[in-house]
């Protein structure tokens, strides 16, 4: 099934909101990615090595990643050898499909939040400093909410000044309670509180903040460690999530820090923040490519509603639109070609 045919479907029935929610959120990254992409097109009416090699070049300044560039290459370089493709015409489609299927692969289950049917549905959140760890809590809890269930915070970071207030500010926001004690307290000691109190009042997400502000990879590991144990031993099999906020903005630091997080702890998923403020948006794809870790929510915008599920044809979709669109016109690509 085509690119457009998958996009099509899966909007089928419902308003595009979420689509144009990516095409405005890649904005900076479009800008500054697919126009570099147009006037290579323009350029090269041909493909060619010489327009591989430049290509090549475009997706390792946008932070793909070098891994997932290369193996995007050699993809393409099937592809348009097995379709003897001659000149630039539906070329970002064809980059487009390649970028989801690298993506997608091993993706089998990966995709939402491993809610509980029984119990309260215990989530983390780690990151350093700085990352909108805290912003992200309350817009999860917000969306929770939304969902129509009942959600409780643990504000488990209570070293960084002002980040047990914090907190408190986002759940009296959203409606959600926060268990929280003194500042400087021990972080597994809120955790045992949280779940505890979870448990009794039936609640059925708890979103647990932590500590982003440890000094080395050993005082991470062991807090982490610490925080799990006391977690797993009132509710076995908690936590159910351990999400990772980064900072987009940040490029391939954003990957060191995964690369850390990842040896420290357990992490079963990304949540990448202020994807709208970058012009590198491709670190989705390097994040994924190269941990194998997916990433289940990205930051869009400001607004409570900007924080969205990752999915994959509508973030092609956002670094390509202009192009995509121009491509299906051309082509017309109207939802009843052939797969």
């Amino acid at each position: 099934m085509s690119f457009f045919k998958k996009l099509k479907e899966k909007m089928a029935g419902k308003p595009d909101e979420t689509t144009e929610k990516y095409k405005d959120g890649l904005e900076k990254t479009r800008t500054s990615f697919t126009s570099k992409v147009n006037d290579l097109i323009a350029r090269y009416r041909k493909v060619d090595e010489d327009f591989f090699e430049e290509l090549e070049d475009l997706l390792l300044q946008a932070d793909v990643g070098f891994d997932t560039v290369m193996e995007l290459m050699d993809d393409l370089r099937f592809e348009v050898q097995r379709r003897n493709v001659k000149d630039t015409e539906g070329i970002q489609t064809a980059i487009s499909e390649k970028l989801v299927d690298i993506y997608r692969k091993g993706e089998e289950g990966e995709g939402g939040i491993n809610m509980q049917e029984e119990g309260p549905t215990v989530i983390l959140l780690v990151g350093v400093n700085g990352v909108g760890k805290t912003t992200t809590i309350g817009k999860l809890a917000h969306r929770f909410i939304g969902e129509g269930k009942s959600v409780m915070l643990a504000a488990g970071d209570t070293f960084r000044a002002g980040a047990i207030d914090q907190l408190q500010v986002w759940g009296d926001r959203v409606g959600a309670e926060v268990i929280r004690q003194a500042e400087h307290s021990d972080p597994a000691a809120v955790m045992y509180d949280a779940v505890r109190a979870a448990k009794n009042r039936k609640v059925d997400v708890l979103i647990c903040d932590t500590a982003g502000r440890l000094q080395n990879k050993v005082n991470l590991m062991n807090e982490l460690e610490k925080v799990h144990r006391v977690i797993g031993r009132e509710l076995p099999g908690a936590p159910h999530e351990t999400l990772l906020a980064l900072d987009a903005t940040t490029g391939q630091n954003a990957l060191i820090q995964a690369e850390t997080f990842k040896e420290a702890t357990d992490v079963t998923g990304i949540v990448l923040t202020k994807l709208d403020g970058t012009a590198k948006g491709g670190i989705v794809l390097a994040i994924r490519n190269k941990l194998g870790i997916p990433v289940k929510f990205v930051g869009l915008g400001e607004g409570m509603e900007d924080l969205q599920p990752f999915d994959a044809e509508r973030y092609v979709y956002g670094l390509f639109a202009e192009g995509l669109e121009q491509e299906a016109a051309a082509a017309g690509q109207d939802g009843t070609e052939e797969d």
